[in-house]
């Protein structure tokens, strides 16, 4: 029924539908009222020779007031319908209810003169051609409403069927033999179709040209909203990143611009992780969404964009930006509830003529990143020793594929030794890069910074590669060799598929799977990403041992037990830290490695440095043990020199 009564139009248009048919209205005026005027023109030309021809001009006010006045009406109607459709599509006539009136005016004309005009034919045994033409010009080619058009037709037709049937039509003096008035059955029947023809014709062409602007509407919305995508932020409605570099740029390059009175700005919203583990997603969401606004409205007139996540960049004026920051801040952290959030700035100022937006963002980010997890820092400049650390963070990312290619990434070697005997039972794969230009870098900032760019699985499947290979080369050497656990990155099964690539790697040296451990650290399993949970089930029907590492380092490390099987138990090495004058530390101890048997895991523990940490370990039951205790990591080669002179005796398991 809903679908009858739209067809009949009995809708309310949308604006846009709205001005669709009134374009389409103004453009076909254009055209009726062309040939209205052309004709009324040659109308009145032919009528006044008639006239002159045969001498007519003593009659000339009945011509008048029987054809002059009318082709005069509808000569004037016409050129005001040209009028307002041309000024209306350039844009020049506003007002909606002028055009709406005219074209009613319009229409009425039309109709009054197609009815006049065709009385007389019809008086004379002509046809009604006009009224016909009339019609259809005015309710056709113009669009109507259908029930509009239903009414006007009705209403005219009507009124001309009763006109005709008050006359005495030729057509029934010569058939009928008959001065009567009324119309022929036959014409009351054409008429009649005549009619429906018509209101079919309305119907049709107001669906036809309705389904043109329901289509033409939906494809402005989509194209509105790709538009309004390209340069707004969807959650939060502030500016994307699209829309900040492009600004960016033409405002650095701007003549105008004083440059040395710039400063971009990167923000972070500390513990807003946290907030929506305990809240939810749509109440962080309506969290970012408040304090991207505040942000927004905080450095009105500059430019504010939504960088990632819980991330902000802005780029406004030096002068007195970091009074704002610290209002912003105070307002923040106004908004936390038992989750503490901190607003973390960074700021980069651009030196001299320096235009890339995307580097700049990228150093106000890095100084920003400096001071995350310092309580007592909210706000922190680029400055010198950022740059220099800033070059070298660059310099991993774009010198890994050469590290490894060129052998300045190499795998130590820490040994895992027995408490029950101190022999080795097992070595721990770690990276070391002797770098030409910056010397021996730390794995706690390369491998940070391989993770933060997603270049970690280079690496992870360097290790593996190497292990293999160290393998394959001490067996066909006869030299002892024992079962090495490789640390796998969270990064590693979301970037490559590193299952995959650890099982065909094995198999190409040769390598029995119970010589491959794969340590996987608590932190990455609370992320809760979907495809860990299968990742580790298929390394362990593989035949792989996995190891937790890094037990007790986070917050959900019984959850993770509760959650996932594993082989060993690695406790972090930071509950040895104060052992000797922290009275909490043993009994902490000993209840993990006491839950550790229950769950059937063996236990280990790193950053054993001490004989005391050593003996206590043992006296509690814990199986492993690792440490500077018994060795720092070392190659390979050095690592066979240390069993040969005796400093380390490996088990006879694994020995020659």
């Amino acid at each position: 029924m809903s679908a009858i009564l739209k067809s009949l139009g009995f809708e309310k248009h949308t604006p846009y539908v709205r001005d669709y048919f009134d374009n389409v209205n103004m453009r076909k005026s254009i055209y009726m009222s062309a040939i209205i005027i052309v004709l009324e023109v040659w109308m009145i030309i032919r009528l006044t020779r008639t006239i002159f021809r045969e001498h007519l001009q003593s009659n000339f006010w009945h011509y008048f007031e029987k054809y002059y006045s009318n082709y005069i009406i509808l000569l004037t109607m016409g050129c005001i319908m040209l009028l307002c459709a041309v000024r209306y599509l350039r844009g020049k006539l506003k007002c909606r209810n002028v055009l709406v009136i005219t074209k009613c005016v319009f229409m009425v004309v039309c109709i009054y003169f197609g009815i006049k005009v065709s009385l007389n034919d019809y008086e004379k045994g002509e046809q009604i051609l006009t009224f016909l033409t009339m019609e259809l010009f005015s309710l056709c080619l113009l669009t109507w409403r259908p029930y509009a058009a239903f009414l006007i037709s009705g209403v005219s037709f009507l009124y001309f069927f009763y006109r005709m049937d008050q006359m005495v039509a030729l057509n029934r003096i010569v058939l009928y033999n008959t001065n009567d008035t009324g119309v022929t059955e036959a014409t009351k029947i054409n008429f009649f179709f005549m009619w429906i023809s018509t209101i079919m014709v309305c119907i049709a062409n107001y669906n036809g040209i309705r389904a043109q602007a329901l289509k033409a509407g939906n494809l402005q919305e989509i194209n509105t909203y790709l538009s309004k995508l390209s340069v707004e932020d969807e959650l939060t409605g502030i500016h994307n990143m699209f829309y900040f570099r492009n600004e960016a740029e033409k405002l650095l390059n701007y003549v105008t611009t004083d440059k040395e009175n710039v400063v971009f700005l990167f923000f972070d919203i500390e513990n807003f992780k946290s907030y929506n583990e305990k809240y939810g997603f749509h109440a962080g969401n309506d969290l970012l969404i408040k304090i991207a606004h505040m942000i927004d409205d905080s450095f009105k007139g500059s430019l504010v964009s939504r960088f990632s996540d819980d991330h902000f960049v802005v780029l406004t004026n030096f002068d007195g930006f970091k009074n704002t920051i610290g209002q912003l801040s105070g307002e923040i952290k106004k908004l936390q509830k038992e989750v503490h959030l901190e607003l973390k700035c960074g700021a980069y100022k651009p030196i001299g003529d320096e235009a890339d937006v995307s580097l700049a963002c990228d150093r106000a980010r890095f100084a920003c990143n400096s001071i995350k997890k310092h309580y007592d820092r909210t706000f922190r400049m680029y400055d010198k020793s950022l740059e220099d650390r800033f070059q070298l963070k660059h310099y991993i990312v774009n010198n890994i594929d050469t590290a490894i290619e060129n052998g300045y990434i190499k795998v130590f070697y820490q040994p895992i030794v027995l408490t029950e005997n101190s022999e080795i039972c097992g070595l721990e794969a770690l990276a070391r890069w002797q770098d030409p230009h910056y010397g021996l870098l730390s794995p706690g900032i390369f491998i940070e910074i391989l993770e933060e760019y997603r270049q970690i699985h280079k690496l992870d499947q360097f290790i593996i590669e190497s292990v293999c290979r160290d393998y394959r080369e001490s067996i066909d050497n006869n030299k002892p060799f024992a079962p090495v656990s490789i640390n796998f990155s969270r990064l590693d099964f979301e970037l490559c598929d590193i299952v995959s690539f650890l099982c065909e790697t094995v198999e190409k040296y040769h390598v029995p799977k119970e010589y491959i451990d794969v340590e996987v650290t608590e932190s990455a399993l609370t992320d809760q990403q979907d495809f860990l949970p299968s990742a580790i089930k298929n390394l362990r029907e593989f035949g792989y041992k996995v190891w937790l590492d890094d037990f007790g380092s986070g917050y959900s490390s019984l959850n993770v037990l509760k959650d996932y099987q594993f082989d060993v138990l690695k406790i972090d090495m930071k509950f040895l830290s104060g052992f000797s004058n922290n009275e909490k530390t043993r009994p902490i101890l000993e209840n993990i490695v006491s839950l550790s048997k229950q769950l059937k895991m063996i236990s280990l523990t790193e950053g054993v440095e001490t004989k005391e940490q050593f003996d206590f370990l043992t006296s509690i039951g814990c199986n492993r043990v690792q440490g500077y205790l018994f060795s720092k990591p070392v190659p390979i080669d050095n690592l066979r020199k240390m069993i040969e002179n005796g400093e380390l005796k490996i088990s006879s398991q694994y020995g020659n």
